[in-house]
């Protein structure tokens, strides 16, 4: 269960700047050191040397892939990329669905209002936290009349929280053909 969280847009953006910038330089230096011991074991004198810095160079992604995995993901200066890359495939579950939510939201189920409420809260979120205001203000009209519909049929609006579950039962109740 994914729950969106407040995140000052500058101090995120900064985080992720930094955290980015520590996996290049990682992977770099691991990408360098791999093809050069490549090369140095395997490698001919003056040769073509290409497939033994290629080599390396695959390795050091498959090493990134793992490290990123175990050790990275989990490290304080990762939340704020973590949780960005969390919020959109949240949302990109949402968007996957999208035609059956909104046949919901036509048909006023609860579960699909909500979706749609999570949706929205998020969107604005990430648009926030990219400095995307352009994109936020076109969002702010479709938010709004569907806040005013949750609020006229008595539904919570407060959907910080993405369950899983709601996407599943969207999908089983309206599906299209």
């Amino acid at each position: 269960m994914f729950e969106i969280k407040p995140w000052d847009g500058d101090t995120y953006r900064k985080q992720t700047r930094r955290s980015t910038l520590i996996i290049a330089v990682v992977f770099l230096a691991l990408a360098m050191v791999l093809s050069s011991l490549a090369v140095m074991l395997f490698g001919t004198p003056g040769g073509d040397n290409f497939r033994f810095n290629l080599g390396g160079v695959i390795v050091a992604v498959l090493v990134m892939a793992v490290l990123m995995r175990q050790y990275f993901w989990s490290q304080p200066w990762m939340a704020a990329a973590v949780y960005g890359w969390q919020l959109k495939r949240s949302l990109m579950k949402i968007t996957n669905v999208m035609h059956q939510v909104k046949a919901g939201v036509q048909a006023e189920d609860p579960t699909a209002m909500k979706l749609l409420r999570f949706y929205h809260l998020g969107l604005a979120q990430m648009h926030q936290l990219d400095a995307n205001s352009s994109a936020q203000s076109s969002l702010a009209r479709e938010a709004d009349a569907h806040l005013a519909k949750m609020q006229a049929l008595g539904l919570d609006a407060e959907q910080s929280r993405l369950d899983p579950s709601w996407i599943e039962t969207v999908k089983q109740i309206h599906s299209v053909g």
